[in-house]
């Protein structure tokens, strides 16, 4: 049987960097437990099932686009940089508030790049932030731009008692690719099937999904391709990489996929960020790079693999410099801490549920 799939690389002869990058998730949170109750289920059965313990919700003025703002706006302020010399802008995401309206004009208008560049929304599930790292990175070594914006975030979607309402979460990442900065990214590479493990059509407004399915051939099939198609390019193996993030649909994926290709629970520690604010969609792995990127050090080496349904995966090899050393570190994990439990009640009416 002929499989049909893409996989390409990209390998820089001048090399492009992450000049900033900005994270921002709701203060919100909601319990395994108070899901669980709602439902009849056993919450300490779902909690160790999925790896997760509780996930971040969105407020009821928040959406991605709020969230992508304010992920942009971090972006900048940290990296110094003048947010009009910015000649693109990419928001990723599967929840943009407008079906016919870029979310990623209003981050532009809001943080002051308009009106000479150019900016597009992107949507391939939970790679679309990862695919507009790509683009920005492209054009920034083509000399098309000094510097590019991709963000990845989401306000993820799941339909009552159904198991993504365990996981599916809200937050996102901001990064601005330059020519110098806190880290190189030496090579990026993807791997990319048809595979229909997630899909919401036009109108609905929650996805399905084929549960088991969204495994093996899947998620695990394109990140561990995705993974060894960038290392087998750069000469590399687990071993030579400080820290890893995958995408984390949940709490186990991640650490099994590590397993798998061949790294250690400490490589992913930093970065695994689901088990306490669940599954932010296109900005999962951002988000776990922001957390890596927050404790790394100069000379440090990471490699992030990120996964959209549909089904494809994106993966980057950086390296940190010298400049993180001055960098305004964004503290993730501290602001993670701020946070306030809902009811199920709440949880409903911040969704526009009730």
């Amino acid at each position: 049987m002929k499989h049909f799939y893409t996989s390409f690389y990209f390998h820089f002869d001048n090399m492009v960097a992450i000049v900033g990058y900005g994270a921002y998730v709701p203060r919100y949170r909601i319990k395994v437990e108070e899901i669980a109750r709602m439902w009849g289920d056993d919450a300490t059965s779902i909690s160790r099932g999925l790896g997760i313990n509780e996930k971040s919700v969105p407020a009821i003025d928040e959406d991605t686009a709020t969230i992508a703002v304010e992920a942009a706006r971090r972006a900048v302020k940290s990296a110094g940089i003048d947010a009009g010399e910015i000649g693109a802008i990419y928001v990723g995401s599967e929840s943009h508030p407008y079906a016919v309206k870029p979310t990623a004009t209003i981050v532009a208008e809001a943080i002051g790049a308009t009106p000479y560049l150019t900016a597009a929304d992107y949507e391939f599930a939970c790679k679309a932030g990862t695919a507009g790292m790509q683009n920005c990175i492209a054009l920034v070594k083509a000399g098309m731009i000094k510097y590019g914006m991709a963000i990845g975030a989401d306000v993820a979607q799941a339909a009552p008692g159904d198991a993504l309402e365990y996981t599916a979460a809200a937050g996102g990442a901001a990064y601005i690719i330059g020519k110098d900065g806190i880290a190189t990214i030496n090579e990026t590479a993807s791997f990319t099937t048809d595979t229909p493990d997630f899909w919401r059509r036009e109108g609905q407004p929650y996805p399905g999904h084929g549960e088991r399915f969204t495994g093996e051939p899947a998620y695990y099939r394109h990140i561990t391709n995705a993974a060894r198609l960038l290392m087998e390019k750069m000469g590399t193996k687990p071993s030579d990489y400080d820290y890893a993030i995958f995408h984390q649909p949940n709490g186990k994926f991640p650490r099994r996929v590590a397993k798998m290709l061949g790294f250690n629970d400490e490589q992913i520690k930093p970065g695994l960020l689901c088990p306490i604010i669940g599954n932010t969609y296109s900005g999962s792995a951002m988000l776990g790079l922001a957390a890596t990127l927050d404790v790394a050090k100069a000379g440090d080496h990471i490699i992030m693999v990120s996964f959209g349904s549909g089904a494809g995966s994106d993966a980057f090899d950086i390296t940190v410099t010298n400049a993180i050393e001055s960098y305004p570190r964004q503290n993730i994990r501290k602001m993670i801490e701020k946070k306030e439990y809902v009811d199920y009640g709440l949880y409903m009416k911040y969704r526009g549920e009730i």
